[in-house]
C-alpha cells in the first residue's frame, strides 16, 4: 500500500467510525499533536481516536487534497459534529501533515484555528476567552485528563 493509500485508509476508517482501522495505520512509535491534544505517544493517539470516534455520534467527516511520497504526506479534512460539553454544532477545518516509515504513520500533526473552533464549541465563552493561552491550556489539560480516564477504563 502506498502512503497516499494509507492516508485514504485512515480517513475512510474515520468516516466509518472504525477506530481499529485508524489505529492500524500508526507505527508503535508514532506521535500526534494538535491544538488540543499535545505530544501524544502511540498508545495515547490510538486511544484518542477510539475515544473521539466512539463519542462522535453525529460526526461527519470529509477529506481532500491527499498527497504523499515515501517519507511524508498531507491532507485537508473537515469534521462536522455536536460538541458534547455544550451541544453546539462545530465545523472544524483541519490540515494534517504526516511522516511515514515502513508503511505506517510515525508522525501526525493536525493544524486548525483554535480560536475559530473555540467560538463554535463554547459560544460566548469561546468568543471572549478562546484566543487566550489560559483558555487553550485549560482545554488541553481537560482533554488530557479525559483521555487518561478513557485509557484507564478501556485499557487502550
Amino acid at each position: 500500500m502506498s502512503n497516499q493509500e494509507l492516508i485514504q485508509k485512515f480517513y475512510t476508517s474515520f468516516q466509518n467510525k472504525d477506530y481499529k482501522g485508524m489505529q492500524d495505520c500508526y507505527a508503535d512509535t508514532a506521535t500526534f499533536s494538535d491544538s488540543v491534544f499535545k505530544n501524544l505517544d502511540a498508545k495515547k493517539v490510538k486511544a484518542m481516536w477510539h475515544m473521539l470516534v466512539s463519542g462522535g455520534k453525529d460526526m461527519k467527516l470529509t477529506f481532500s487534497n491527499v498527497h504523499a511520497d515515501e517519507n511524508s504526506g498531507s491532507c485537508d479534512w473537515v469534521a462536522e459534529y455536536t460538541f458534547s460539553l455544550t451541544g453546539n454544532k462545530v465545523i472544524n477545518r483541519i490540515h494534517a501533515e504526516f511522516k511515514f516509515k515502513e508503511g505506517k504513520i510515525i508522525s501526525h500533526q493536525d493544524a486548525f484555528n483554535f480560536y475559530k473552533w473555540a467560538r463554535q464549541a463554547f459560544g460566548l465563552k469561546g468568543f471572549f476567552f478562546g484566543w487566550t493561552n489560559w483558555f487553550q491550556e485549560t482545554i488541553q489539560n481537560k482533554s488530557a485528563d479525559k483521555l487518561q480516564v478513557f485509557i484507564e477504563k478501556k485499557g487502550n
